[in-house]
């Protein structure tokens, strides 16, 4: 018996269920009549479904409504469920692969990864590589022109903001960051410079710009998930694990990018902070929801970016900016520090221009915990 004594509905197993030509069967497709709401209206939404009686009510007319009550809380499913691993996962042995010894600091990790990469990549890449009025660097271009004194983590800083004051304003409106801070940045990279200057550079990625989704914690920003409310609510205390990982490296993390409103969309369509534009047809969205850590790294303002990933939120942008988006497998990277908007599948994930920048950016923040990560022997 179902809820309100009502007979359940009985769901067949999948196997079973035939939805051909002629069979018979047909989804079923609600009206639905949920409100649309965005801004203000979410806060004020959220609110009236938090009050006693009213919300309960308004919750179960809701649900009523949009048939939830004889789709889901009266169903019976015939089939096992699926649960969520709580034991330690074990990696399953595999061939040219070897793994990193547990326990390495985030440095030691990056190391580990750049000596892994395969030596031939940089001349077969510099030597195949379309001829193009944009060359995005790689993280490893930086290592080295920082290394040779090229140029410095200063210098580079220093364009960065001033392209990112030049893409923010009203001829281009980008919309890339909600918000940067010029001093912090630069602060961090002029101690990734003395670094340099003494020979003493934390990991490839000291000094390098990584840029973060603004739904997960980087001091001194606020964290809002894309709203006006959310920053005051929850105050950023501490760097997110991710983040803490990436600064031991020596990055210079660069704000906090635009995306879409409490990650609940898929185009990047912001109300508060603009719409993240697609750096190759700015009349395009950058996707959604990690949408201006993918734009910043198509942009090449940022060789990385992180994002958080629940059902395509860094995969989907990624793909629609031509950059490298990647959702680690569930349990490899810590969610501390990360908004819990869907926590039972969204985790931090990376926005690369190149497969060997989401490698090295990967080892820097995999958790410590964890035994290792595969890399190529």
């Amino acid at each position: 018996m179902g809820l309100f004594g009502s007979s359940a509905k009985v769901y067949r197993p999948a196997p079973e269920v035939d939805l051909g030509p002629g069979s018979g069967e047909l989804y079923i497709s609600p009206n639905v009549k949920a409100p649309r709401v965005a801004g203000l209206l979410v806060k004020i939404f959220v609110w009236v479904l938090e009050m006693p009686i009213v919300g309960w009510v308004l919750l179960y007319i809701l649900k009523k409504d949009n048939l939830i009550n004889k789709l889901v809380s009266e169903a019976e499913i015939p089939e096992p469920p699926l649960f969520t691993s709580t034991h330690r996962w074990e990696d399953t042995p595999e061939q040219n692969v070897s793994l990193t010894k547990p326990g390495l600091s985030p440095a030691e990790r990056v190391r580990e990864a750049v000596d892994c990469l395969p030596t031939r990549l940089e001349s077969t890449l510099a030597a195949d590589a379309p001829q193009s009025s944009l060359k995005r660097w790689t993280i490893m271009d930086f290592s080295r022109a920082y290394s040779s004194g090229e140029t410095t983590p200063v210098q580079v800083a220093k364009r960065f903001l001033a392209a990112v004051k030049e893409s923010s304003g009203p001829t281009m409106n980008m919309a890339f960051f909600i918000s940067c801070n010029p001093e912090d940045v630069l602060k961090q990279a002029e101690e990734s410079t003395l670094r340099y200057q003494t020979g003493t550079p934390l990991s490839v990625m000291d000094g390098v710009l990584v840029a973060v989704k603004d739904e997960i914690d980087c001091l001194p920003y606020p964290t809002t998930g894309g709203t006006r409310w959310l920053g005051k609510a929850r105050p950023c205390e501490a760097d997110a694990a991710c983040v803490a990982q990436l600064r031991a490296c020596g990055a210079v993390l660069a704000g906090k990018t635009n995306m879409h409103e409490l990650g609940a969309g898929t185009s990047g369509i912001n109300p508060h902070h603009g719409s993240a534009r697609n750096p190759y047809n700015v009349g395009k969205v950058a996707g959604g929801s990690s949408s201006g850590s993918a734009a910043v790294v198509c942009a090449g303002l940022c060789p990385v970016a992180l994002g958080v990933d629940g059902g395509g939120s860094v995969r989907m942008p990624a793909a629609l900016c031509g950059v490298v988006g990647f959702k680690p497998t569930a349990g490899r990277l810590s969610n501390a520090g990360v908004l819990p908007l869907n926590w039972t599948v969204g985790m931090a994930g990376i926005l690369a221009g190149t497969v060997e920048d989401a490698v090295v950016a990967y080892s820097a923040i995999v958790d410590q915990s964890q035994p290792s990560y595969l890399r190529l022997s």
